[in-house]
């Protein structure tokens, strides 16, 4: 089942809870999905990388919403944001433990054959590929950062 039919589906489920939190999140989600349909190039079926892709970002976005509303004191907004992101990682894999990633880090890294951090630049796109969907890109750098330092 894609992504998109997942989506309607609950989002016809929240809708019958009236559950407006939840609704709100899956529209906004089905909002992403239907402009990557309609990108130039697009077909009409997404790949999984690329609904895993759309997901991620979705996460993201929330992620750095809720920083900036505690930042601000507007811990009312946050709330409301970290809803829509508990909503979102029903539909991600699993997210990996630091050490998991960074065990997974280390295995790119000795595959390539980086030697330093000169190779930052080089090994980062190789360790996103690695671990697309089960880690947090920034989690990912610092850890490559971290690794290619020592």
């Amino acid at each position: 089942m894609s992504l998109k039919t997942k989506i309607d589906s609950d989002i016809k489920q929240a809708m019958l809870a009236k559950k407006q939190d939840e609704l709100r999140a899956l529209r906004a989600i089905k909002s992403m999905i239907l402009l990557a349909q309609t990108d130039s190039g697009a077909g009409e079926n997404l790949s999984e990388e690329e609904e895993m892709k759309i997901l991620m970002k979705a996460a993201k976005q929330r992620r750095d919403s809720i920083d900036v509303y505690k930042e601000q004191g507007r811990d009312d907004l946050a709330k409301e944001e970290q809803v829509e992101l508990d909503v979102i990682q029903k539909y991600l894999p699993e997210m990996m433990s630091e050490e998991e990633v960074e065990a997974k880090i280390k295995e790119v890294i000795s595959e390539n054959g980086a030697s330093g951090p000169q190779d930052m630049g080089k090994m980062m796109p190789l360790a996103i590929k690695a671990l697309a969907g089960k880690a947090d890109n920034k989690m990912i750098s610092s850890i490559l950062k971290k690794l290619l330092t020592s």
